[in-house]
Parts: C-alpha cells; sequence; structure tokens
C-alpha cells in the first residue's frame, strides 16, 4: 500500500508546539510519510527561529516559505497572508501531498487552508471549534469551514464543530496535541535546565531556586493602537510584586512594535528588575519553565491549554482568550497594574491546582496519525444543516 503524503504547515513559533507530538507520530506511522513546510515568522530570528528547533529535534524541513511583511500593523498582516496563499500554492503543487494540515488559529494559518482548498487537496484542522476574541476568532472559523477532516482538542469544541454543519464522520475530538509534551513532564519533578545557560537572551541573570513567574503577553489585534499601554500596565505590576521573571517575546500580530517598544523603554528605565526577556525555548524547555512556575501571566493560550493539564496558577490579561473553555486555574484580569499584581499575588499564595484532562490526555499525536492514515481523504464535504 502506498504511504499517504501528509504536508504540515508551521507558520510561527506556538505552531510548532502545537503539532510537535503529531509530526512524530506521523514518522513512526508506518503508513504515512511526512512532509514539513515552514514559513512565515517560524524561520525569522527576530521571532526566534523556530525552524532551528525543529531540525534540532531531528525532523527534516521539506521547504521554506519567506512570505512575512513587516510592520506590526493590519495592512502587514493582509498582505503576508496573501504572499503565503502564492508561495504556498507552488509548493503544493510540487510537493502533490495527499493531504494538508493547518493548525489551530492564527492570522496567517488561513493562507494554507486557501491554498489546500483551491488546489482541491483534502485538509486537516487541528484545534477548531474554539472560541476567543482577537482575529483569531474569524481565521479558526473559516479554517473549519475550508476544511475536510477536523481534530478537535475538547469535546465542547467538538460540539461547537458539528454545529457549523460538519459532517459528523469527519469530526474528531483528539485532544490538543500539545498536552502530549505535558504529559510527558509529569515525570519530572524539577525544572532540568538552567534557562540562562541553554538559551541566550536579554536582561539580568538572577538566582531563581526560591521561584520565579512566566510572562508571555502578545497584542491584541482588535486594540492593536493600545498595545504599547497594555503591556506597560503589565510590566509595571511585575515591577511592583518584584519576583524573579522569565518574559517571552510577542508574537509578530498587529500592535507587536507597540509591545516591544513598551518593553524596551520599561527595561532600559528599570535595570534593577529581576526580569530577562527570550525570543523562544524548544517546547519541551519551555513547557517545563511553566510547569514549574509559581504562576504564568499573559494572554497566550499555553495559560489555558497546557497550564490547565500542568495545574500552574494563571493571570489571564485582557480578552485575547476571551470565551475560550478554561479550568480553574485561570484568574482573568483587565489590564490594570493594581489588579494585575493583586491577582499574581493571590495566584502565588494559591499555590498548583489539581490537574485537568479539558484539552486531552497526552495521548493526541497517536490518535491523529492512526486517523490519518485510514480515515477516507476527500476534497468536499457533506454539510449536515
Amino acid at each position: 500500500m502506498k504511504k499517504r503524503n501528509i504536508c504540515v504547515v508551521v507558520t510561527a513559533r506556538p505552531s510548532y508546539s502545537r503539532i510537535r507530538s503529531v509530526l512524530l507520530e506521523i514518522e513512526r506511522h508506518a503508513d504515512l510519510e511526512l512532509q514539513l513546510v515552514v514559513s512565515g515568522t517560524a524561520i525569522l530570528d527576530k521571532y526566534g527561529k523556530t525552524d532551528d528547533f525543529i531540525e534540532k529535534d531531528g525532523f527534516t524541513i521539506t521547504e521554506r516559505v519567506y512570505n512575512v511583511l513587516e510592520g506590526g500593523n493590519p495592512t502587514a498582516m493582509a498582505k503576508t497572508t496573501g504572499m503565503a496563499i502564492l508561495e504556498l500554492s507552488t509548493v503544493f503543487l510540487n510537493l502533490k501531498p495527499d493531504a494538508v494540515i493547518t493548525i489551530a488559529d492564527r492570522y496567517e494559518t488561513i493562507a494554507t487552508s486557501i491554498a489546500s482548498s483551491y488546489l482541491n487537496i483534502p485538509l486537516v484542522h487541528i484545534q477548531g471549534g474554539e472560541v476567543t476574541g482577537n482575529i483569531d476568532e474569524k481565521v479558526r472559523h473559516a479554517n473549519t469551514k475550508l476544511a475536510d477532516i477536523h481534530f478537535a482538542a475538547s469535546s465542547q469544541a467538538m460540539e461547537r464543530i458539528l454545529k457549523m454543519g460538519e459532517d459528523a464522520e469527519y469530526v474528531f475530538n483528539t485532544g490538543c496535541p500539545s498536552i502530549d509534551i505535558a504529559m510527558e513532564l509529569t515525570k519530572s519533578s524539577y525544572l532540568n535546565f538552567d534557562p540562562f545557560m541553554k538559551y541566550s537572551g536579554v536582561g539580568k541573570t538572577f538566582d531563581y531556586e526560591n521561584g520565579y513567574i512566566v510572562v508571555m503577553q502578545h497584542p491584541e489585534t482588535t486594540e492593536y493602537r493600545n498595545s504599547r499601554e497594555q503591556i506597560e500596565e503589565t510590566l509595571h505590576a511585575v515591577k511592583e510584586i518584584h519576583k524573579p521573571t522569565f518574559w517571552f517575546w510577542p508574537n509578530s500580530d498587529a500592535g507587536t512594535d507597540g509591545t516591544s517598544k513598551g518593553i524596551r523603554s520599561f527595561r532600559e528605565a528599570h535595570r534593577s528588575m529581576k526580569v530577562h526577556f527570550f525570543k523562544n525555548m524548544g517546547s519541551v524547555d519551555f513547557l517545563n519553565l511553566i510547569k514549574n512556575a509559581k504562576c504564568m501571566v499573559g494572554n497566550s493560550s499555553a495559560g489555558i491549554r497546557e497550564s490547565a493539564f500542568l495545574g500552574v496558577p494563571v493571570v489571564n490579561i485582557g480578552k485575547r482568550q476571551e470565551s475560550r473553555d478554561r479550568a480553574e486555574n485561570v484568574m482573568d484580569v483587565w489590564y490594570d497594574r493594581t489588579e494585575i499584581a493583586k491577582a499574581i499575588n493571590e495566584q502565588i499564595s494559591h499555590g498548583p491546582y489539581n490537574p485537568s484532562n479539558l484539552y486531552g490526555d497526552g495521548q493526541s499525536g497517536r490518535r491523529i496519525a492512526e486517523i490519518l492514515a485510514t480515515v477516507e481523504l476527500r476534497s468536499h464535504k457533506t454539510l449536515t444543516y
């Protein structure tokens, strides 16, 4: 039997952690062949060059697609997506995959869906059916309607996909593949690497043996003009609580320039803060860092998904994750320094939460690979309206 060529498109730093276990299982499966395309900010040094981490994990990158237009505004986002459609169309034409996988909800993922659909290649969507704020909300549901096969991360997400009229035979609740990485870390009870030694970053080095927090805050694309003001509220809150802090650089969404300028300006004015800034980390190390943190702060989906499974206290700021299904470990606040600082202290005092399987049990990659090897592949849909 001919192996099925499964083309996976990784477009950004978070996309890789969402798909890593699936890539591993596709490579292990006797009936599947992996075609790995890396594009967008995942191949740019400014955002941590995720392709370096992909290759260190042992994967061979089939194609690299350069398509990012700088600017940090909605026009740059739209043009970046447009260029990705052009480039990916050629890549898919040459690779001739049996199916293409698009991941989650970042703005540029719609390019994968459009190029694949227009070429009549079966499209697989991972993490559809969820509800959030930001442009991600529109992109995710658009991906769902273009996709032929759906791998939902939770039972609630699966139900939403079905309510959108998708064929129940092609909608699967597999859990979130990033939980597979988190599952690996449940066997370890300590941080097994030194962030300062292993990863280059900017800022002070400090003693973190008595605890630290992790911050990851991205701009909200629907409020991108307020990104600098919003990040400054978080910066002031972190300064006030005076805890050792590992801080990750924002994604390339509209508003990223304002967020970055706010961080740089504040960092220069407050050099005594115990804060160290990183562009990126390997996906396993990143989750290990979160697992051992006293609290995660910001608006990353890692606070909603992986942190729930790991029982890490989270302070979620603003509307970026609005309405997303969440476990009891999340405390929601607005962009207000006093409110943020108070919530961080409360979460640190609370300590670890009970682990939640809301987004999976750590077996998603295996399930997805098996379905990809056996499901009927088609590039048309039977809707159930």
